[in-house]
């Protein structure tokens, strides 16, 4: 996997968290599948003057530029070679348009991330996409330098940047002050003199997810309805064909089974005058209809994108038939676009003196591939990190926080910030035995979200058969000691985690809480002061018992 440079070997890291967060057996081996939603049956001469229309979507690229993952033993990702699909692509239909659902930053890789996130803007100008709208990640660095991707304007560390050269919208984050969107709620694109309506919405959960200081004077509103809102708006101007953006999750299991997730839900409320529903934040395979409408999501990272192909009736203005693929983005089929490889090269020499600094040596990959019991290695090792930094009883680390994997051989610092690239603080706090244990227990969430924290200085068991919110049994200090509930012991944890996030609404409990270093800070000095080679295993930490 390393080749003759850490920077390449950065790169060609094949880290697990493409798949992480979605399905546990990996990628749907039916990447390219087709359906056609809602076909009814036309004459030859009916079919003959409707317009082809091609839109192709993306979601959840969080700044991956560079970044290659391996799915049935090809090389997938990066976005030279996203490029160079869309582009082909483009030229089959000259009636083509490119969308994406959000979380186009945050998370971010080093070639990204230590460039202000420009980059990736950049890339998507480059691109040529029409049109795009906010996931939640577009808000980690605040609203005024979201504002200023999308807009144009200066930071300290960068100087003037210009902006995205296409319009974001969305309808559901409102200004405090003016009661206004923050952005226009929906954008009217004409092809042979026919709008297509596109709306945006961002998940109205955010704040749960994004600090409150990063989001200081906007508001989220209901997703439905804001969709619905500007639906009734776009029909005033006369516009049939909508399609919404919307950062929002549902997945399936296999091309032909059942949807679940939230946007499945959303779907069944949304106006019958919505066709298309490009998707987000799951990381998910989706290609469905639900109430009528086709609904799509391409995993992440550039591995994948949407095609959506629609017929829509100059008569009428109406789509009338829709079909989808979701298209693996394989290397070894396309040669890479060479005007994004060029400026991907100029990207990486800028921060190339940074990311190569070699930190440590691994024994083995180290993966945060969790097992059955919920425990990975790496998540065992970044918890420990954490623990041992601040000198607490435990830690806690959010899986949604472990980005990619360690690989055998040297290890980079651009390789520890690409596994932790959201530079949060660490948190010391106050928690019980009985709040660790209801702690413990909102790993188990609503909609059969499981959520399994990593965790340092504890074990405990688990029983599968029981109810939500009582599914753990035996906690136990690492030394045996059963945890006492009346007992106070200190807890290390992230900002993110300390603020609530991911729903474990248990830390706010949490009392004397001292701040301490970064995250990835920690994360580094720890595998420095490490016996060389290093390695980390599953301990069984976390056991379940049936």
């Amino acid at each position: 996997m390393r080749g003759t440079s850490n920077w390449n070997a950065l790169k060609k890291a094949v880290p697990a968290f493409v798949l992480t967060t979605t399905l546990a057996a990996g990628f749907i081996l039916a990447f390219g599948n087709s359906k056609t939603i809602g076909a009814p049956k036309y004459t030859e001469n009916d079919k003959n003057r409707f317009i082809q229309v091609q839109l192709l979507g993306i979601n959840d690229l969080h700044g991956q530029l560079e970044m290659t993952r391996k799915f049935n033993g090809r090389y997938v990702g990066k976005v030279e070679y996203l490029a160079a699909y869309l582009q082909q692509r483009k030229k089959e239909n000259k009636n083509t348009l490119l969308v994406h659902a959000g979380d186009m930053v945050g998370g971010s890789a080093p070639v990204s991330s230590l460039l202000q996130e420009e980059p990736t803007i950049e890339v998507l100008n480059k691109m040529g996409f029409d049109v795009g709208t906010l996931g939640n990640h577009e808000f980690d660095r605040g609203v005024g330098e979201m504002m200023r991707l999308i807009h144009g304007g200066t930071n300290p560390k960068t100087g003037y940047f210009e902006g995205a050269q296409f319009p974001y919208i969305c309808a559901n984050v409102i200004d405090e002050n003016t009661g206004k969107p923050i952005l226009p709620p929906f954008e009217i694109k004409k092809i042979n003199g026919i709008p297509i309506g596109f709306i945006g919405v961002v998940l109205s959960d955010t704040p749960k997810i994004v600090p409150p200081s990063e989001l200081a004077g906007v508001k989220f509103t209901d997703e439905v309805q804001a969709i619905n809102q500007t639906v009734t708006e776009l029909k005033k101007q006369g516009v049939k064909a909508i399609v919404v953006l919307a950062h929002n999750g549902g997945s399936q299991s296999t091309p032909n089974g059942a949807a679940t997730g939230e946007i499945i839900d959303m779907a069944k409320k949304i106006d019958d005058e919505v066709d298309v529903i490009f998707t987000g934040h799951t990381h998910t395979y989706l290609n469905t209809e639900v109430d009528g409408k086709l609904l799509v999501q391409a995993y992440s990272y550039a591995t994948a994108f949407s095609d959506v192909d629609l017929e829509i009736d100059p008569a009428t203005k109406d789509i009338v038939t829709k079909k989808a693929k979701i298209v693996t983005v394989y290397q070894d089929a396309i040669k890479p676009d060479e005007e994004i490889k060029e400026m991907m090269k100029k990207y990486e020499a800028q921060v190339t003196p940074t990311v190569n600094k070699v930190v440590g040596t691994a024994v083995t990959d180290i993966t945060g591939t969790r097992n059955k019991n919920g425990e990975s290695a790496l998540g065992n090792l970044i918890a420990d990190s954490q623990r041992t930094a601040m000198n607490s009883d435990f830690a806690f680390m959010n899986p949604s926080g472990i980005r990619a994997d360690i690989a055998a051989g040297e290890v980079t610092w651009g390789e520890l910030f690409t596994i932790q690239p959201f530079k949060e603080n660490l948190v010391q706090l106050t928690l019980t035995g009985d709040q660790i244990r209801r702690l413990l227990n909102q790993q188990w969430q609503q909609q059969g979200i499981v959520r399994m924290l990593q965790i340092s200085g504890l074990k405990y068991t688990w029983d599968g058969t029981k109810d939500r919110g009582n599914k753990v049994i035996d906690i136990f200090r690492t030394d045996g000691t059963p945890i006492d509930p009346k007992a106070k012991y200190t807890v290390t944890v992230n900002s993110y985690l300390a603020n609530g996030g991911d729903d474990f609404t248990v830390f706010l409990e949490g009392t004397d809480k001292v701040d301490g270093p970064f995250d990835i800070e920690v994360f580094e000095n720890y595998v420095r002061q490490l016996k060389q080679p290093f390695t980390s295993l599953i301990e069984e930490r976390v056991k379940k018992i049936q």
